[in-house]
């Protein structure tokens, strides 16, 4: 939130996430470029990161948490088109919800909108030409994006307040996001791989032309969820 880190930091931490927003302003430029029609799925993606990134869950040690919904903007446009994504949500959030501030929007860049959706990136790539159900991949990458989020949110904090060392600080940190946020972010995995499964039966073409999974893995999952749903 705003204040809570000092002015050294606000400033590195913007200083790394200025680098990741442009480069993510020229994809985004380049994809809607290329395929206008994409400009619907980058509004459905960006307003799960904006609903599910606003809820703030009290945690059991008496913070808070929240989901991130950076996953499936992840897995439709890659990591630096969400980088714009989740800047601009944070940005909006912080001027009219209270939720961040202005001096660590930088910090929370880096974390929810760098971080979080590199790694998520990293698991759907790793999973996305394999034998594994799609709904499954985008699970993982919601997940994995998530809680790395709040692993370098961790970070940023010990490093700003090393009590008793950085590490000591860093598990600190860890438990207090950890007991709530596992739970959070499998959830979050949930909803969000159910709504990639009816992107997939209403627009298969858009994620064909964007590449999300091969034309064959999704023809062939959509093929398979439609006969799930004819009655014996």
């Amino acid at each position: 939130m705003e204040g809570v880190l000092p002015a050294s930091w606000c400033i590195v931490w913007w200083l790394l996430a200025l680098p990741f927003l442009a480069l993510g302003i020229r994809q985004l430029r380049k994809v809607l470029d290329t395929d206008r029609e994409t400009l619907p799925l980058l509004s459905v993606t960006g307003g799960f990161v904006f609903i599910l990134s606003s809820l703030k869950i009290p945690s059991v040690p008496g913070s808070s948490s929240h989901p991130t919904g950076t996953g499936l903007s992840v897995v439709s446009f890659g990591p630096w088109i969400t980088t714009v994504v989740g800047g601009i949500v944070l940005l909006f959030q912080a001027l009219f919800l209270a939720h961040g501030g202005l001096s660590t929007l930088g910090a929370n860049i880096v974390s929810m909108g760098v971080a979080g959706p590199l790694i998520g990136w990293v698991i759907y790539r790793a999973f996305r030409d394999t034998r594994l159900n799609p709904y499954t991949t985008v699970f993982l990458a919601c997940v994995y994006a998530d809680l790395f989020t709040y692993f370098v949110t961790s970070v940023q904090l010990a490093l700003a307040y090393p009590v008793g060392g950085f590490w000591t600080a860093f598990l600190v940190f860890m438990a207090i996001f950890g007991i709530t946020q596992i739970p959070i972010a499998i959830l979050e995995g949930v909803v969000l791989s159910l709504v990639f499964k009816y992107i997939l039966q209403l627009k298969p073409d858009i994620l064909i032309r964007l590449k999300v999974f091969s034309e064959e893995k999704i023809l062939a999952t959509r093929s398979d969820s439609d006969a799930l749903q004819i009655p014996a």
